[in-house]
């Protein structure tokens, strides 16, 4: 149903270059996302365009190579590492007879088989069947019209709308799961808040060494491997450090134009990082990339409204450096700002932890604010952190409310506000640092 293929499935990739450097892709990582979905690469076709053509994405003589590559090769699957539309993926599969994939659904299909955890295979789901439901008139062109029986009989409904109403049923429904999925994750988020655990969470572009650092940090066993999003279902582990402990959070791996489908399917998962006291941004510090995925990984994180969150960065893979040793890089005002380590030797963690610590410790606030009748949804906000100390309301309707919340919290309510929460701010009543 949704154009998944069995690993040992011989592949021809395609790469094109285009000058637009928002539509660039990297052959490599094409390369490493075809081996983690349990393809077999059998040639590769490389060229360059200004811009794609509206048929067949690369143009008439490009198909033809490619259709003659795959006849050569017997390769039974075409991959593209670009987004293609549904039009053109019809056209190339008749010049090509075989079935031709672009970049996301290779990345739909890796997720699929990630998924452990129900809630994991509940977004999956839903991100394919968006995926697919502008490409569902592949799937039936041996019905025209169902036809009803006596004294039902007319033009029917055609299979494609009644595709379309099931596909429109089911998101539905697994919308309606996942956002009981989202609130038993705010609950926990709640017990967390009331517990005073900060909670830290790992960000960085897939295989960077997130999991291996988690596993070693918190002697856990989640899966790790040398592959492209080995991590799909978050993973929360406590974490005893020298002045207290935290919450350290696994998230799955970002990359380079990650589909929308995705980022949208996975809300409540990504919910671990826009909602962090502190994000450890792991990086791959042996990747020739690593300048560049970062980049990445920063436009995602805005995308998610994260971008704000305290971080530090930590250059992970220091083992296959030669002659760097683990240290702790300082801005002007002495905060860690990276560290550097060997998830996987386990070496510099001492100075990991000593970092967390330094920027761990969390200012709290004591506001006063003056919230305007119009204006109560923001009480709401307060109610779901469990911050408000006192309330009161006047005869206008305006309610005079004290909270206690992190300065992380407040910036993020001000950014998410615009600025309006700010204007209700009556008095700063005093702030103190928690570790």
């Amino acid at each position: 149903m949704f154009d998944r293929y069995e690993a040992g499935e011989s592949a021809v990739l395609v790469h094109i270059d285009f000058p637009d450097e928002n539509s660039r892709e990297d052959l490599v990582e094409l390369q490493l996302l075809v081996d983690s979905a349990g393809a077999r690469a059998v040639g590769t076709i490389t060229g360059s365009r200004r811009s794609p053509d509206r048929k067949f994405f690369v143009g008439t003589g490009k198909a033809e190579e490619i259709a003659a590559l795959v006849a050569a090769t017997d390769a039974n699957v075409v991959i593209f590492n670009h987004a293609l539309s549904p039009a053109q993926e019809r056209n190339l599969e008749q010049v090509c007879q075989c079935r031709v994939l672009d970049r996301t659904t290779l990345i739909l299909d890796i997720f699929a088989q990630r998924a452990r955890t129900h809630e994991g295979k509940l977004q999956v789901e839903l991100a394919q069947l968006r995926h697919m439901s502008t490409r569902l008139i592949r799937g039936w062109t041996h019905l025209e019209r169902q036809k009803g029986g006596i004294g039902l009989r007319g033009p029917g409904e055609s299979q494609l709308e009644t595709d379309r109403r099931l596909l429109r049923g089911r998101i539905k429904t697994i919308k309606n799961r996942l956002e009981k999925v989202d609130k038993q994750r705010e609950q926990s988020r709640r017990s967390r808040v009331r517990s005073d655990l900060p909670t830290v969470s790992l960000v960085g572009y897939t295989n960077a060494g997130k999991s291996t650092l988690f596993n070693a940090l918190t002697s856990s066993d989640v899966y790790a491997a040398d592959q492209l999003f080995a991590t799909l279902d978050p993973t929360l582990r406590k974490l005893e450090l020298p002045d207290g402990a935290i919450i350290l959070a696994d998230t799955v791996g970002f990359i380079r134009h990650l589909p929308h489908d995705l980022v949208a399917a996975f809300k409540a998962t990504l919910q671990e990082t826009r909602e962090a006291d502190l994000l450890l941004h792991v990086v791959d510090c042996a990747d020739d990339n690593m300048g560049d995925n970062f980049e990445q990984v920063q436009a995602v994180l805005k995308e998610l409204d994260a971008d704000e969150i305290p971080q530090l960065v930590v250059n992970n893979k220091l083992d296959l450096l030669e002659d760097v040793a683990p240290r702790i890089d300082y801005d002007e005002e002495g905060k860690p700002t990276r560290v550097w380590v060997s998830a996987q030797k386990q070496n510099g963690f001492e100075l990991l932890l000593e970092a967390i610590v330094a920027l761990v410790g969390e200012k709290i606030l004591s506001l006063q604010l003056r919230i305007p009748a119009a204006a109560g949804h923001y009480l709401g906000r307060f109610y779901r952190l469990d911050v408000i100390q006192s309330k009161e309301y006047q005869d206008n309707g305006d309610c005079l409310v004290e909270v206690r919340l992190s300065e992380t919290d407040w910036n993020r309510l001000v950014k998410q506000s615009q600025g309006e929460l700010e204007s209700f701010l009556i008095e700063n009543i005093g702030q103190e640092v928690v570790n």
